[in-house]
Order: C-alpha cells, then structure tokens, then sequence
C-alpha cells in the first residue's frame, strides 16, 4: 500500500530537467517542505553513528577520505620568486619615463604602473633640536622668552655660509646702501584696465573648465604665440593633472603667410599635439583634422560615456569662433573685441563629445608692459586715455611698406606725425584744424586687432640637432604633417591655407621652403608611382591566375560556352523590336549596364598598360562611373501607423459594419445571382 501511495503523490514536471519526485524525505500532512528543510537543519552537522560508536556516516565537511596534504620541505617557499637587477630597474625606468614624458603617447592604466619608481625618494633631513636649543634653556629657569634664530650650529657651518654669501653677493640688489634707496623717479601702478582677465572670477572660470575637461585645448594667436601662451596652466596640468590631455591650435593662420604657420608648427609640436587653424563657418581649414583627432580621444576613454574637451587661451583668440566652426552654427556669441565670453558654457558636438567654451584668462607677466598687453588684445581699445601712446610700439613691429600701403601715407618722422597725416586723410580734425590723434589711434589699433595690417612674430631659425643615421632635411611647408602623424594619424596640408592679407612676395615665400617644398613634390611623385606599379603587378599576376586552367578541370565544360547562344537569342528577340511598355527604369538599366561594360575594358586597358604616365591614370579613373547603389529608392511596404488605429491615428477609420446585417447583405447577394442565372 504505501508503495502505491507514493507513487501516487509524485508530482511531474515536463519544463524541467530535475527528477520527477519533487518532494522531500518526511514531507507530509504534518510538515511542509519548508518544516522539513528547518527540521534538517537542525538534525544536521552532526556524524551518524552505530551502537558500537563507529562513524557511519560523517558531518558535513568532516570525511576523512582524502589524504592530509602534506608540502615538502625546500627554501625555494622562503626565498624571491623573481629578482630584478639594478641596469633592468634602471632601463625600465628611463623608458617609462620617456612615455610619461611624450605628449604623444598615452597611459590609459596609469593605475597598474609603479610610478613610485620615477620620483626618487627625497631624504628628510633630521632636525638636531636638543643641539641647537637644549631642554634646560627651553623649559628650566634660564628659559629665553625670546627664541633667537641660529642659522647655523657651531662655527663651521657658520663660516662656510659666509663665504657662500660672499660669492653671490650683488651690490644692485642690496637696499641697505644709499645709492639703491635713493631713485630719481617711483613707478606708478598700473590702472585698472590692464588687469582684465586676472580676476578671481575669472581664474575661477578657468579652473572650472579644466576640472571639468578631459582634454584641454589652448588656442594660441598664430601671429604672437609665445605671447599669448599660457605657462602657468601647463604646468598645472603636468603636475597637477597628468590624466588630461593637453594639444595646442593655432587659429588665425590666414592672417599669416604659410610657411610661417608650418614652422611655428614643427616648433610647438615637439612639446604638444599641435594643430593649425582657420575659424569660419563656411570656409574653414582644420576641422577635420581636429574633430578626428578628438574622435580618436574619445576611443581612447571608451569606458566614459562623453569626454568634454575645454578651450582656454587668451582673451580675443578665436575659442568660441572655434566652437561655431565645429558646430557649422552660430552657438556661442562673437565678437572682435575682447571680453565677449563672460561665463563657461557646455556645447553638445556629438553624442559622446562634448564642448566647453572659457573666458579669456590673462597670465600676469611683469616681462610684459602696457603696450604689449594693448597689442595682444587683452584691452578695449575704446576704454584707452592715451591710446596714441601705443602707436610706437605698434610702428616698431610692422615693416613701413605695408603701412603706407594700407593708409596711403608715404613717410613720417614719428608716431604723432603718422596718426596726424592719416587723420588729416581721413577727415579726423578738431577746431582749428588740429588732428583728432586719439579717434585715429583707436581707428589704427582696431585695424591691428583686427588683422587687417599685416603682421607675424617670425619663428626662430634654430637649427635641429642631428642624431646618427638621421638626416635633418624636413620640409618646413610639411613640417607639421611629421608631427601629426604621431598625433594618432591626423594629418594637415599647409598649402590649403588661404591666406587673406596680402604680405610682399620676400615674406610669402623663402628660397628654402621652396627647394624643401619642391623635394618633398619629387618624393611624393615617386612613391605614387612605385605603389601604381604595385598595383598593375598585382592585377596582372591576379588576371594570369585565373586564366591559368587547372588540371582537375580539363574535362569540365564552359558553361559561358554553352549558354552564350541562349543569351545572345533572348537578347536579340528583345532588342529587335522594341516593347511600348518598357519603362525608362529598363533603358537606364540597359545603359547603365553598357557603361560598366565599358568601365571594365577600361580598367582592364589600365592594368596592361604598365608604362601608361600618372596624369593618364587620373584622367582615366576620374570617367569611371560609381558603383550604383543596390538599395531600391522606392517606397516598399507601408507604415505601421498608417493602416492600424494606434491613439485614433489613423485618418481613414471606417465604422465597422455588424456582422447580421453583413451576412445578411451576402446572403441577398447571393440569391440575386441565383435568379439572374435561372433567367438565363
């Protein structure tokens, strides 16, 4: 009975691959599954065992089958597994510091590193206190109230700081004598309007943009960019912030002549992704090149979900014309005039890049005077006292052949007398006829600002230092192109550039560049050359291949053969008079068809024609068609929405009819046709 019984109370699953009898041992009226498992619980963790006391059963965890492990004796358990010597520990770490150092390589890992090994451990020394101030002369009854300064603790250390002394001792810098606190005249301060950029706000700006950014991008003048170079915040971010990357872009490089801009370049690339620039909606130069670059940032930080990548730079440099030229849209507002950008500001460039526009910061040189800082842009012209004073400055920068082509002024003995003759020329006259000097200096510093005089800080013609086996010959117009390819691929064409003032023909072009430049045409000439050869080598070993017959297929036929009647006949029948019906879909098919025809002798007359010159190629691959598209340009199928009553959307919803008058409807139908038959 009891037999029966359970089997009886067995309980299948189909879904499931466990065993068929579900329940547990002692699961009854009396107790649930759950009674059971706590009943065991309870039961168990303990060994079973007969009436003689031997173990019939072991707890849990306690079976004594395996043998006890047993390790054998030896010193290597005691001892380094791996050792490193001095020269390995020494090379590992000049090439990780190399690494470290490179602008152009990055640690994504930094973390896995020990970069404890690149500082070196700095020695504290330890401070003799009892020699110096002893305890009895500290807290006993002779304690000073009065700590005195020791700088030295016996005699000898004394002396040797004396004779250091000696050694670099100045006599300008030492105020106790009379002639160096005696002085004919006292600098005054500065105004207020030569400390813009220098606030506390916007340094505060500024620290938010870089906290915020991934990578950090400083805008530098083309025309002056060790000016307007920002030293501080580099150092910052070496220190600092190593984990943000930092890369250099020279905008305005139309105002300036090409080879200017390639130098400057190859200068600033050797410490710095450098990238060169022309902000303009419509007629730009470097967007690409720095939305790749920033593209490939961002496969860098794979695991972020966006990066944000910040512009800083001086004031009136072009960062938020920037934006709006990787934007191809007026985002952030503009202006000629520094100041225009007063509060960070988030822009979205893509789904995983975003933009971060700064306020101009000003780094506070005292290298720097006020006519530097009017002429870096830092300043509103129209907020100046005296803005003839920098007049001077500017004329001493500027070659006068470009002045008296801009103002139609053919000489001058000074500044005064210059901005006199151009506001006697531009109708700037006061009572009496005396020249309106500051209307015309502000007029002329707009123009400087402005870029509409010609100008550019020549870059320095430092010679660079050859290793073995290695030639300096690079090519000042392709000088960056060196750079950024190490600049993950991105690559820029200098000649591109078109430069919007109009320099003399001594300062567009140099006898140097052109003999470089003219090189680099012939290198480039050839290596097109040897890789077109390579390519008609290859498409002939490629043809002789698949003509050669193989001997596994002497006896098989050429189906081509045997089915080339059979085409030639249905394409004769269907050329021969032509359908009224066919469409002009089927004609531009059959042209089509004749044009890739005549593609493909094409290209075959290229590649057997190995001697053929690079212009011809050209010519020939510029009358290849392009492939056409496979998709159909047709509209196939129709839209969800439009055919199911989704939210009422669909427009053409009838009332659905009842089924009893329907069937009715058919049945009357069907009885009309009956006797229309029976009449027949």
């Amino acid at each position: 009975m009891g037999k029966f019984k359970k089997e009886a109370s067995r309980v299948a699953r189909d879904t499931s691959d466990r065993p068929a009898n579900t329940r547990l041992k002692g699961e009854n009226f009396y107790h649930d599954k759950k009674k059971v498992q706590y009943l065991n619980m309870l039961r168990g963790g303990r060994a079973v065992r007969d009436r003689d006391g031997n173990i019939v059963k072991a707890a849990a965890f306690q079976s004594t089958d395996a043998p006890v492990a047993r390790i054998a004796p030896n010193r290597k358990w005691f001892g380094n597994t791996r050792v490193i010597g001095q020269k390995e520990l020494q090379n590992f770490r000049e090439k990780l510091g190399n690494a470290v150092n490179d602008p152009y390589q990055v640690l994504l890992q930094r973390n896995k590193l020990p970069m404890s090994l690149l500082q070196d451990a700095t020695k504290e020394s330890r401070v003799h206190m009892l020699e110096t101030e002893s305890f009895s002369h500290t807290f006993g009854p002779k304690a000073q109230r009065k700590r005195p300064k020791i700088f030295a603790a016996n005699m000898d250390e004394m002396l040797s700081t004396a004779d250091d002394s000696i050694e670099t001792y100045d006599c300008k810098k030492d105020s106790d004598l009379v002639e160096n606190s005696i002085s004919d005249h006292t600098d005054l301060a500065r105004e207020s309007i030569f400390q813009k950029g220098q606030s506390k706000r916007i340094w505060g700006e500024l620290y938010k943009v870089m906290d915020s950014s991934d990578v950090v991008v400083h805008v530098l003048d083309v025309r002056d960019p060790l000016g307007t170079r920002c030293r501080n915040v580099e150092t910052y971010l070496s220190k600092e912030a190593q984990h943000k990357h930092l890369i250099f872009v020279l905008n305005k490089c139309d105002l300036v002549p090409t080879w200017v801009t390639a130098r400057w370049v190859k200068i600033l690339s050797r410490e710095y992704p450098t990238l060169a620039f022309h902000a303009s909606i419509n007629n730009s130069f470097g967007k690409g090149a720095l939305i790749q670059l920033l593209r490939q940032f961002g496969k860098l930080h794979a695991d972020k979900k966006q990066i944000s990548v910040g512009f800083i730079g001086y004031p009136n440099t072009g960062k938020s014309s920037i934006i709006n030229t990787l934007r191809k849209k007026r985002v952030c507002s503009v202006a000629p005039i520094p100041g225009e950008t007063k509060v960070w500001q988030y822009i979205t460039l893509m789904r995983k890049i975003y933009l971060i526009d700064c306020p101009g910061v000003v780094y506070p040189s005292p290298d720097d005077s006020e006519a530097d800082i009017v002429l870096k842009g830092v300043v509103r012209v129209e907020n100046l006292k005296n803005p003839e004073d920098y007049i001077g400055a500017m004329l001493e920068r500027v070659r006068p052949e470009y002045l008296r082509r801009t103002y139609e002024v053919r000489s001058w003995d000074n500044h005064e007398d210059f901005l006199s003759k151009i506001a006697k020329k531009a109708g700037k006259l006061l009572k009496g006829g005396e020249p309106d000097l500051p209307t015309v200096a502000k007029m002329v510093l707009n123009d400087w600002l402005r870029g509409k005089i010609p100008f550019y800080t020549a870059p320095p013609e430092e010679p660079i230092e050859k290793k073995e086996g290695e030639s300096t010959d690079v090519p000042m117009e392709n000088a960056g192109e060196t750079s950024e390819r190490r600049t993950m691929g991105v690559e820029q064409l200098f000649r591109k550039i078109q430069v919007a003032t109009a320099f003399l023909p001594d300062d567009m072009k140099r006898d140097d560049v052109e003999k470089e430049e003219a090189e680099k045409e012939r290198i480039a000439k050839e290596m097109k050359q040897a890789k077109a050869s390579n390519k008609s080598a290859e498409a002939v070993a490629r043809r002789k291949a698949e003509v050669a017959p193989d001997d596994d297929d002497e006896d098989m036929p050429d189906w081509d053969e045997v089915y080339e009647s059979v085409v030639g006949e249905e394409v004769a029948t269907l050329g021969g008079v032509p359908a009224a019906s066919a469409s002009a879909e089927d004609d531009e098919d059959e042209d089509d068809d004749e044009d890739d025809d005549d593609d493909e002798e094409k290209d075959v007359d290229d590649d057997d024609d190995d001697d053929d010159d690079d212009e011809e190629d050209d010519k020939r691959r510029k009358q290849v068609k392009q492939p056409r598209m496979t998709t159909n340009k047709k509209k196939v199928g129709t839209h969800y929405y439009e055919t199911a009553n989704v939210k009422n959307r669909n427009r053409n919803k009838q009332r659905p009819e009842d089924p009893n008058k329907q069937a009715k409807r058919l049945q009357s139908m069907g009885a009309g046709k009956k006797q229309s038959s029976r009449r027949r």
